[in-house]
């Protein structure tokens, strides 16, 4: 069975920092594309950030760009989002999302929320 576990949600205050984790079982993140996703109440999801496998190459949503960084840890098989400097606009639930490389699936973990306090 495929699992994404995050954690590492929860309150902060704005201009505070938090540090997301997705912890992976039944899969090896090496052959996945990994990203983060978040939604608000009454909000579509949206993609926070990328990152590649291999030689990472990452992308972010212009609302987090040089505030939120990811980053992998293959031999750990867990991905993490490091969130600097947060709005309460960054109040949302967070998904980890994992997409194949060689394969056409994908997964999603279960989200952790976000609450960001002005």
């Amino acid at each position: 069975e495929v699992q994404l576990v995050e954690s590492g949600g929860g309150l902060v205050q704005a201009g505070g920092s938090l540090r997301l984790s997705c912890a992976a079982s039944g899969i090896t993140l090496t052959y996945y594309v990994m990203a983060w996703y978040r939604q608000a109440p009454g909000k579509a999801r949206e993609l926070v950030a990328r990152i590649t496998n291999g030689d990472p190459r990452t992308n972010y949503a212009d609302s987090v760009r040089g505030r939120f960084t990811i980053s992998r840890d293959n031999a750990e098989n867990t991905m993490y989002l490091q969130m600097n400097s947060l709005k309460p606009e960054d109040t949302a639930v967070y998904y980890c999302h994992a997409r194949g490389i060689f394969t056409s699936y994908d997964y999603w973990g279960q989200g952790t929320q976000v609450t960001v306090s002005s």
